[in-house]
């Protein structure tokens, strides 16, 4: 796959400066449509899009959880794992201060805030994954080994799924 820069957003400029490979999906953003929107839309499984979650520990410290589409997060599991008191999803504004991005159109590219990242031991199998580009509307698919190699994710085993 090579870059397909139709749009720049922090997301792809992330991107690019670690020079990862990666193609441009569009498609019509529905609010509170989730994953089974872009999944439709694209005409690929639920299970290769993966939603970027913004949550944050009993202390209020973010993170940055990726998750299948068609999974949800344990967040009980989540806490034990990661050794904190209680894991809870962040409130949409919270969230997009930390960020940088509207809920929506999160990616854990090009964050305004370093946030430590988690994502779902089960997605590093997958041979390509479909993740927001940092717009509504719009996800890049790339190799998730590039996920590790400029991320630096926390691997867990938290899916529950739906």
């Amino acid at each position: 796959m090579s870059s397909n820069l139709t749009t720049e957003t922090p997301a792809t400029a992330f991107l690019r400066q670690h020079n990862i490979n990666y193609t441009s999906h569009f498609y019509k953003y529905e609010e509170h449509g989730g994953t089974s929107v872009s999944s439709r839309e694209l005409q690929v499984s639920e299970h290769e899009v993966i939603k970027t979650l913004i949550m944050q520990d009993e202390k209020k410290q973010p993170l940055v959880v990726l998750m299948h589409g068609d999974c949800q997060v344990s967040t009980k599991e989540l806490a034990r794992q990661l050794g904190r008191k209680k894991i809870e999803i962040c409130d949409p504004s919270v969230a997009n201060r930390h960020s940088g991005f509207l809920v929506g159109g999160t990616s854990p590219f090009g964050t305004r805030k370093k946030m430590p990242v988690c994502i779902e031991e089960s997605i590093l199998a997958l041979p390509w994954i479909y993740i927001n580009g940092g717009r509504r509307g719009f996800l890049v698919c790339l190799d998730p080994a590039d996920i590790v190699k400029s991320l630096a994710p926390e691997i867990v085993k938290a899916a529950i799924v739906s």
